[in-house]
């Protein structure tokens, strides 16, 4: 039977054999591949085709005929509904097995890698509880209750939480009483599709080891008319600070752009403090709402200890940290590099210097991005850490990584999911440094990027280590090692 000739709706009995990379079982009639959500390989099942296409179709299960031994019942009673997660129906080991397999098909199908050295998926400390960031859309409910959660699979219908099991359970006590708080301030939901209204989401960052939680609410609007947009909100921001102990701020951060971008360019501090601090790899960071650290912290370390691991630095190195952020990585391996002796200048601007002042320097991490707002943090975080061997800079990666004029030893890229722009690819193979660690968070881009640093002959891929940021989900973020030959 071909599947040009099946029609929506059909019910047909599959068996799952692999997952795809955005979490859906893959099964095959008469040898034509159909897509199934919320199945794991080895089910068997009849499934309700939903779409068909010439070449393959989409379905539904529709009745579970036999069970796949890595099917368990999900943790979370909105599992099935929720868009936060995908996988909470397959056993955590399957998940790990899963994500390692999805790394070597992107670098042997996108990148030309033929059997690649992927090392087993590096467990999450906790397959619950990881998230130390959320930003939760809102809306408002027929009685006129506000609701925040995350969109239903598929769909813009909003699945109203109280608490979630991946976020840090520390969240979990703010969630209900703050949607109540809103709707008896009567604040107005905005409405993404006419863009009125006023509150759009509900950010809650907390340092997983400090305790500290900062509050944030993404408002359509501007500074100027704060009370006018959200009457009373000073007053609540205050108590808000005061009944929850590990609440150290409450900000706004204004956002009027018709986008789905979450935050906009400016955030205020209504009351407490503007940012909160973390502990991370035996050092203190401070974090602001809206700048970018890994939201699994814990696992975040487990991976440094691999690249520290990999690099064996002798502490005389010069590294570049691109697409640095708040600098994660370049404190964590400045750690190790000789420091430089500043004991007669203990002011900020030990972090400052413009690029042509640095050609001299040896031992040293130099970081580079392209937010103005996470370079201020990196440098306060080097000096509170009395880091001297560290210099950031903000812009463009590809405008300042042609800029250096030292030649680095190792290259740190850790990039947006888009991966590299070309011109810094085309950069590296020009200064060709002894070593690349390219971290990503997407393997497709990732494997069209180390493709194009290997095709030259210049590098060869070593060793790339999966691991489990985000438990529950489909993602999975990877550490690929070159090495220049």
């Amino acid at each position: 039977m071909a599947i040009s000739v099946w029609q929506q709706g059909q019910l047909l009995e599959i068996r799952i054999t692999d997952l795809t990379d955005s979490g859906d079982g893959v099964g095959r009639y008469d040898d034509q591949v159909i897509f199934v959500p919320d199945t794991v390989p080895g089910d068997r099942l009849l499934v309700r085709l939903t779409r068909v296409k010439p070449k393959y179709a989409y379905g539904k299960l529709h009745q579970l005929l036999e069970k796949s031994e890595q099917r368990i019942k999900p943790y979370c009673i909105v599992a099935d509904k929720c868009g936060g997660c995908q996988w909470q129906h397959i056993s955590y080991e399957y998940q790990l097995q899963a994500k390692q397999n999805q790394v070597i098909q992107a670098l042997e199908r996108i990148g030309g890698f033929k059997s690649p050295e992927v090392d087993p998926t590096l467990a999450s400390a906790s397959p619950f509880g990881y998230r130390n960031k959320v930003t939760y859309p809102l809306s408002i409910s027929s009685q006129g209750e506000v609701k925040v959660g995350y969109y239903q699979k598929g769909s813009h219908k909003l699945i109203n939480l109280n608490q979630c099991p991946i976020q840090d359970q520390r969240f979990n006590p703010l969630l209900k009483e703050i949607k109540q708080d809103i709707t008896r301030r009567k604040w107005k939901i905005y409405d993404e599709h006419k863009h009125i209204g006023i509150l759009r989401h509900l950010s809650l960052r907390i340092g997983e080891k400090t305790g500290e939680i900062l509050l944030t609410l993404v408002v359509n609007g501007t500074q100027e008319n704060l009370e006018k947009l959200l009457p009373g909100i000073t007053v609540q921001a205050q108590k808000w600070l005061e009944d929850y102990s590990r609440l150290v701020g409450v900000c706004l951060n204004y956002n009027s752009k018709g986008t789905n971008t979450i935050f906009g360019q400016q955030t205020v501090c209504v009351a407490g403090r503007f940012y909160g601090h973390e502990k991370f790899n035996g050092l203190e960071f401070q974090l602001t709402p809206d700048t970018f650290f890994q939201v699994n912290t814990k696992t975040t370390e487990k991976l440094i200890e691999v690249v520290l691991q990999e690099l064996a630095l002798s502490g005389s190195e010069i590294i570049v940290d691109a697409y640095c952020g708040v600098g994660t990585f370049s404190l964590s391996l400045a750690k190790y590099l000789q420091q430089v002796d500043m004991s007669h200048n203990d002011s900020l601007e030990i972090v400052t210097e413009d690029l042509s002042e640095i050609r001299l320097r040896k031992s040293m991490v130099i970081g580079l991005e392209v937010q103005p707002v996470a370079i201020q943090q990196a440098k306060y975080n080097a000096k509170i850490n009395h880091l001297t061997n560290v210099r950031f800079y903000d812009g463009k990666v590809e405008s300042l990584l042609p800029q250096l004029e030292v030649k680095p030893d190792v290259v740190l890229l850790d990039p947006p999911r888009k991966g590299c722009d070309r011109s810094v690819l085309e950069t590296l193979l020009e200064i060709i440094p002894e070593r690349i660690v390219y971290i990503s968070c997407k393997p497709a881009t990732l494997a069209r990027d180390l493709k194009f640093l290997c095709s030259t002959g210049k590098y060869y891929l070593s060793k790339v280590q999966p691991v489990d940021f985000f438990p529950q989900t489909t993602h999975v973020e990877c550490a690929a090692f070159l090495v220049k030959l």
